[in-house]
Order: structure tokens, then C-alpha cells, then sequence
């Protein structure tokens, strides 16, 4: 087994560790973040009916200039942007088995700063 494959494993641990305690309802979903090397993407979950409610991707986004931490502060907003025009005020945060850290982090807080509470 060489080294990427044991890191994947490792953070698909983790996230069923996370995924046993959290769950997404249809008021309060799930806010699923996903981050690979070419891009991000972020569900609102309602895991009761197993459905997304809404989705966003950095493919989405307009501007292509500028860092990966700048791309997941514009998610962060699309995806507030979207859940309130769904009329979904409040979220659970799964990180994805990520750390809590430079782009999972920018995405929280900038779905936070448009109004979406965490």
C-alpha cells in the first residue's frame, strides 16, 4: 500500500467516526465539504430522506484568478447564498474528515459571515 492510498483510507476513517455522531435533518442538513487537489465541493444533506438539497463546486465559480483559499471563501458564500434562498438558516458542519484548517476553514467562515449559522 503506498503512501496516498493510507492517507485516503485514513480520512475515510475519520469521517465515519464524524458521520456516527452527525446527522442532517430536513430543517437543519448536513453541510458536507469535499476538497481534492483540482477543486472543492460542499451538500446540504437531509439525511432522514437521503437527499441533497443544494450543492455548489468551485466549478461554478466565475472567477478563476487567485488562490485555492480565495476560491473556497467565494463556495462558502455561494453555498450560504443558495441554503438562504432555500430558506435553510442553520447548518451541522462535516468537515469531511479534513482538518479544520485553510481552505475547510475559509468555506465555514464564509458561510458564516453571509448569514448562514454553524
Amino acid at each position: 500500500m503506498d503512501k496516498n492510498s493510507e492517507k485516503r483510507i485514513k480520512r475515510i476513517r475519520r469521517h465515519a467516526r464524524v458521520r456516527a455522531k452527525i446527522s442532517g435533518t430536513a430543517v437543519r442538513p448536513r453541510m458536507c465539504v469535499y476538497r481534492s487537489n483540482i477543486g472543492m465541493y460542499v451538500q446540504l444533506i437531509d439525511d432522514n430522506v437521503g437527499k441533497t438539497i443544494v450543492s455548489a463546486s468551485t466549478k461554478e465559480l466565475k472567477a478563476k484568478k487567485g488562490s485555492k483559499q480565495e476560491a473556497a471563501a467565494e463556495l462558502g458564500k455561494l453555498i450560504a447564498k443558495k441554503a438562504i434562498g432555500k430558506k435553510i438558516k442553520s447548518v451541522v458542519f462535516d468537515k469531511g474528515g479534513f482538518k479544520y484548517h485553510g481552505r475547510i476553514k475559509a468555506i465555514a467562515e464564509a458561510a458564516r459571515e453571509s448569514g448562514l449559522k454553524i
